[in-house]
């Protein structure tokens, strides 16, 4: 079983043992203090990260904390590969560098004093692992997914490797003879995909677009509509159960909390994704199912005030989704015996230029220009892929553990 991953600060505690002697007193145990650490930063920096040869990974600092202004702490990173930059450690690691590397990350003051401390470990997985079979992945989520952005990334990638022969299911997507096929759809929930039903059929024209009304994993059996994976199966993947599934949910489920209402939301969610998780595990038991972490919005309030005038925050917002994952963390995290894996993308994403903005005049008369974000929960392209990456190294990993 892979290590659990990092909740709260790693702190480093040695302790030596004591050594008793005739007629001496008792030695004292030698003890290095650990660093002091802030416990209002929160940290969710996961335990594992995975990387593949010729393929980014990141970690964006202001992802892996609670800070509204992380761009103002002195951060400091320990590691034998990569670079740190202002605003996240990078890497784009080799073939040489196939292997565990050991990552530091450092909050300190002006005096260099550590403040705070975190650790993980990035695995950099052999580009040749794969099962050397076809392979189906089913990738589930909202609008993140309907984009169908990360899981064209992810057509790409596994398209390049020759080690892998992966084909993505299911009934929506750009379709023809993309191979980008999911299940994602813009506004779901996890309430969405374990509850919507509608007795006329799946999709119905709604202003003017053809739009899913019934849960593509609910099926009328014997007069009731329930949950039924294998009739999804007999549909999409000729009966056989997919390799890999990966679910993206939770930001219309929590989007709108407060500080007063976020826990309850967030109860709502994964009580659903509980029922989607053991549809998933009756049907398909030897399947490998990646929940990924909730990824961050955009980094400033101009996005959200685009997006959503005076009705929600950017700060707001930005807490529940750390709340989310580290709920998350509690709830999922241990169970790989249940072939239950957490996907880290999350600490991959670039909230600021892996989100959209326009130059706008920063006021009405001004002539000057000024880059302004213009969303606040949906990547561009380019965070989208980061999102893609992610997911495939992932897969890499749990190829090469097999």
């Amino acid at each position: 079983m892979r290590r659990a991953m990092i909740f709260g600060v790693i702190a480093i505690l040695v302790a030596g043992v004591s050594c008793i002697r005739a007629q001496e007193e008792p030695a004292p145990a030698a003890i290095e203090e650990a660093p002091p650490v802030d416990e209002a930063l929160r940290n969710v920096l996961p335990a594992d990260i995975y990387a593949v040869p010729g393929v980014e990974v990141n970690v964006y600092y202001d992802n892996i904390i609670l800070h509204p202004n992380s761009e103002l702490l002195m951060w400091d990173v320990d590691c034998n590969m990569g670079a740190q930059q202002n605003e996240r450690w990078t890497c784009t690691p080799t073939e040489a560098q196939v292997g565990d590397h050991p990552l530091t990350i450092k909050i300190v003051s002006p005096e260099i004093e550590v403040l705070h401390q975190v650790q993980t470990m990035v695995h950099v997985i052999d580009p040749a692992a794969g099962a050397g079979v076809p392979l189906t992945m089913l990738c589930i989520g909202d609008s993140l997914t309907a984009a169908s952005a990360y899981t064209g990334r992810l057509v790409t990638l596994f398209a390049e490797d020759t080690s892998i022969d992966m084909t993505l299911i299911g009934e929506y997507g750009p379709g023809g003879d993309s191979g980008n096929q999911h299940e994602g759809y813009p506004g779901w929930a996890a309430d969405t995909f374990v509850n919507r039903w509608d007795p006329e059929g799946d999709w119905k024209e709604i202003d003017g677009r053809n739009r899913r009304v019934r849960s593509p994993f609910l099926f009328d059996v014997d007069g009731e509509p329930q949950l039924d994976f294998q009739q999804y199966l007999d549909k999409n993947n000729g009966g056989n159960t997919p390799d890999f599934i990966t679910i993206l949910l939770g930001c219309n489920d929590t989007f709108h909390g407060t500080e007063e209402t976020i826990e309850e939301k967030i109860d709502a969610f994964l009580g659903n994704m509980d029922k989607l998780l053991a549809e998933f595990a009756r049907v398909a038991p030897d399947t490998e199912i990646g929940v990924l972490y909730l990824v961050p919005p955009s980094r400033y309030q101009d996005s959200f005030g685009a997006n959503y005038t005076c009705s929600q925050t950017r700060w707001q917002y930005r807490r529940n989704v750390h709340r989310v994952v580290e709920r998350e963390m509690e709830t999922y995290l241990g169970r790989e015996d249940e072939n239950i894996f957490m996907v880290p993308a999350f600490v991959n994403v670039d909230s600021i230029y892996g989100f959209g903005g326009a130059m706008v005049a920063p006021n009405a008369h001004s002539s000057d220009k000024i880059r302004r974000m213009t969303n606040g929960v949906h990547p561009t392209t380019a965070g989208y892929y980061q999102i893609g990456d992610a997911i495939y190294c992932w897969a890499k990993s749990r190829l090469a553990a097999e």
